[in-house]
């Protein structure tokens, strides 16, 4: 299945497939940071922050993966738990918020504990020329194969030397949900997220968040979409809905170029005020 294609009642385990160009487009791809079972090297990850944020202490974010267990229940091989350490300097502890992610829904708190993880990424807001460190970890599959996903963004407060959570949002993996800083165009630097609803007619909260100087992402956004759920768009909501949403910050008036894809844009219209293309 393509990136850009939706995920429409998925009863079994997508295999995770390497990230490439699109590092920062979907969530429903994710990259297993960790040795294979016949590799015996563990997963070591030692990111030096100093030089991309300009840290006054030698900042470093570190990775590590326990070895993979088989699953009492199912008798399949698992990837070990994931542990984050953000710390100022080898001596340091690691900020308690990063050694432990918690998930924003208490019905997830038994299930939730990360055993994938994203190559992490120092990602920019071009107008103010903020770094901020994107990471993206993943549950164990379910039985039907959903996954919580958990999406963090750190910004470093320059005055107090440290590291500040300026973003963090769970969702799921079955039902299209995502969550996406945007790389480009008139919401650089924004985060994305859409998630489905319970109630008919059955589409999804689009939710757009943006950087404060607080260095805290605040929600300038929220509507229920006009696409709907198992409409058979193969783009997905974030990119259909990209006119509705510029739409209602004021960034896009009719007869202005409709906002596109970075792929499958061929054949752009609007159905029912939803992009489709091809």
């Amino acid at each position: 299945m393509a990136a850009s294609l939706r995920e429409e009642n998925i009863m079994i385990s997508l295999p995770l497939r390497l990230l490439g160009a699109a590092l920062l487009v979907s969530l429903t791809m994710f990259q297993i940071v960790r040795a294979d079972s016949s590799d015996e090297t563990p997963l070591n990850i030692d990111l030096d922050l100093s030089k991309s944020f300009d840290t006054h202490a030698p900042w470093h974010f570190r990775a590590t993966q326990e070895p993979n267990a088989v699953d009492g229940n199912t008798g399949e091989d698992e990837p070990g738990l994931v542990h984050l350490c953000l710390q100022a300097n080898p001596s340091a502890a690691c900020e308690p918020w990063a050694v432990k992610p918690q998930s924003g829904d208490p019905s997830y708190a038994e299930a939730w504990a990360p055993h994938y993880l994203d190559d992490p990424t120092v990602v920019y807001i071009e107008t103010t020329k903020t770094p901020l460190l994107l990471l993206r970890l993943a549950s164990l599959h379910s039985g039907n194969g959903d996954q919580l996903v958990y999406t963090q963004l750190l910004a470093y407060d320059r005055a107090a030397d440290r590291f500040r959570l300026a973003y963090a949002r769970d969702t799921g993996h079955n039902n299209n949900q995502e969550v996406r800083f945007i790389v480009a165009g008139p919401l650089q630097g924004d985060v994305i997220s859409v998630e489905p609803t319970e109630d008919a007619p059955f589409g999804y909260w689009v939710t757009v968040s943006a950087l404060k100087p607080t260095l805290t992402y605040e929600q300038v956004l929220h509507y229920r979409s006009a696409t709907r759920y198992g409409d058979g768009n193969p783009l997905a909501v974030i990119d259909a809905e990209m006119q509705n949403i510029q739409q209602h910050l004021g960034l896009w008036h009719t007869g202005q170029p409709l906002p596109l894809p970075a792929e499958d844009r061929s054949k752009p219209h609007l159905v029912k005020q939803v992009l489709w293309c091809n």
